[in-house]
């Protein structure tokens, strides 16, 4: 399976998903114009992805949103659900989502999500990126 790779711009994140490494990354603002056509080329490798994945591998997800819109949080919700279907599906999934001490509302964003999905979910300051999270 080929890696997706997009870069990031002003409005759109940064999507870095390596399958030999099973490492999903998205990082940066996302308030493109057209967010689902922006988040649906995304959408459709992740369920390429998690058709291919066998239970015994471990696959890390890391978030990183500054800022992201209302369009956006729908997409970036729909991709949650697909993850943490194929969580309860026994795909061993954990997301680590990193937020600025300094931005309450990126914060309460990461809580709003984690609270909406059963898969191990870590939300993660910035600041210390290994810390232990909440």
């Amino acid at each position: 399976m080929e890696k997706l790779f997009i870069a990031g711009s002003k409005g759109t994140p940064e999507v870095d998903f390596d399958p030999q490494r099973h490492m999903l990354k998205l990082s940066g603002q996302s308030y493109p114009e057209n967010a689902f056509t922006f988040y649906e080329p995304v959408l459709r490798w992740v369920d390429a992805y998690l058709d291919q994945l066998t239970a015994e591998v471990n696959v890390v997800i890391d978030f990183s949103f500054p800022y992201i819109n209302t369009s956006s949080s729908k997409c970036v919700m729909m991709l949650l659900e697909k993850l943490d279907d194929a969580f309860k599906k026994g795909k061993r999934l954990s997301l680590n989502w990193y937020y600025d001490e300094d931005n309450d509302s990126e914060l309460e964003c990461a809580e709003e999500f984690k609270e909406d999905v059963s898969m191990p979910f870590q939300i993660i300051s910035r600041e210390r990126k290994d810390g232990p999270g909440r």
